[in-house]
């Protein structure tokens, strides 16, 4: 089945969630476990999962992510497989912005039209999960769906934040509402007994309440019917909570690891997470590997440094005096001498900057690229490019959660440097 169906990768908005890591790129761009890009989770899904033909729907800031794209999935003159952004665009039909995830959809009609496939799988650019979609088709053909959505257990402390459904015994979606803001009770209608949800081979433990995932297989000519409707604008509030009763809606249950990144705090705990000695989500794998772009760099060099609990991608220096603890560093991070770096995430950089560069830097009073000498940075994520200067502190301990500074932003109690900000020698933050 994964043969006959196209897929089709939503890229988002603006990800105001995730400012300022969004402030020049598109959110599925957004650097991710030291070497890889958001968007790398979900098109690796679909490849270890035989699904070839790929769209990935953006609107802003696509550019980094073009570019990722084309240099990374290329497949050959003999295989029908593709991976393409498709950008929001002026048409004869229309020239607004996506208005939400079905409108999206709707506004590339064309390619689902111009496609042979029997099915739609529509997936999320902003989560980290590995999933096998096989096992998502076989349910959605056993229970012979119009829709199959994903869902994942959830304790009623987590049910305001998703779309919240419940399923009969066998599968089909009885009841479906869009981030309530009461939880209902065990009478009310999203509450889905243990015996049901441990049918399908997965403990219930508490979690009584099914949130979606995000991930959703459509038969391709219910989904073009949906769509005719202008006014379904998103396929939670619009199109799943309108037509489950007059539809067949099934349920594939999910119990793996899933974390949506759409928030700083977020994407700093998952990447903290990724840095313990035993990983809830493990990219270590030898059945279902994450794809990235080859860049063909050195292995990191490390002198005299003490590291614990963390991860330190390819091209990094980190020299010597410099301790690391349960942090993350991406691509060609470089540390200075005696730094302390505690519970952070720096993304790295572009390019590696040349010994008579740093020269030049030395002669102008620039800092060079990532981390200077003696700086303590706890709690923070860098930028790409970032510029931090010698004897620089960045510790949000004691401050406000949300702050807009001259160099600086703090989301969520975690202190971001933007892209290519310059940190000046001395600052405290």
């Amino acid at each position: 089945m994964p043969s006959s169906v196209l897929s089709l990768i939503l890229g988002g908005g603006q990800g105001a969630r995730l400012f300022p890591l969004t402030q020049l790129r598109a959110k599925p761009a957004v650097p991710v476990a030291g070497k890889y890009r958001l968007i790398d989770i979900p098109i690796s899904n679909c490849i270890n999962s035989g699904i070839n033909r790929i769209y990935v729907l953006t609107q802003f800031m696509s550019v980094s992510l073009h570019r990722h794209i084309a240099h990374t999935y290329k497949f050959d003159m003999f295989n029908n497989g593709f991976v393409e952004v498709l950008a929001a665009q002026q048409t004869m039909e229309g020239s607004r912005w996506y208005q939400g995830t079905a409108d999206a959809v709707r506004q590339n009609i064309r390619q689902i039209e111009g496609d042979p496939c029997s099915d739609v799988l529509i997936l999320s650019g902003d989560q980290l999960y590995r999933m096998d979609y096989r096992q998502l088709a076989k349910t959605h053909e056993e229970t012979g769906a119009d829709i199959t959505i994903a869902v994942l257990p959830v304790p009623e402390s987590h049910v305001a934040g998703f779309g919240i459904l419940q399923m009969d015994e066998s599968g089909q979606v009885r009841s479906f509402v869009e981030k309530p803001r009461v939880v209902e009770k065990e009478h009310e209608p999203y509450f889905t007994p243990a015996e049901w949800i441990e049918a399908r081979g997965i403990a219930c433990g508490g979690r009584h309440y099914l949130a979606s995932m995000g991930i959703y297989l459509f038969k391709r000519d219910v989904l073009l019917k949906l769509l005719a409707d202008p006014q379904a604008t998103d396929f939670g509030r619009d199109v799943f909570q309108k037509h489950y009763q007059s539809l067949k809606v099934s349920a594939h249950l999910f119990d793996g690891y899933w974390e949506d990144l759409g928030t700083i705090k977020s994407y700093h705990q998952s990447a903290l997470d990724l840095a313990r000695e035993k990983p809830a989500f493990e990219f270590y794998h030898p059945d279902g590997p994450i794809y990235t772009r080859m860049r063909f760099l050195p292995a990191a060099r490390i002198c005299g440094a003490n590291i614990k609990d963390s991860l330190i991608s390819d091209g990094s220096v980190v020299h010597s005096g410099t301790t690391i603890h349960q942090s993350l560093l991406g691509i060609r991070s470089r540390t200075g001498e005696r730094c302390k770096i505690i519970e952070s995430v720096i993304i790295g950089a572009d390019r590696f900057e040349t010994d008579a560069e740093r020269e030049r830097n030395k002669d102008n009073g620039t800092p060079n690229m990532n981390v200077g000498n003696e700086c303590h940075i706890e709690r923070a994520i860098l930028d790409k490019d970032c510029r931090v200067g010698n004897k620089v502190t960045i510790n949000y301990r004691g401050k406000e959660p949300n702050v807009d500074g001259d160099c600086f932003y703090i989301r969520d109690g975690i202190v971001v440097i933007p892209k290519g900000m310059v940190v000046p020698d001395g600052k405290v933050i």
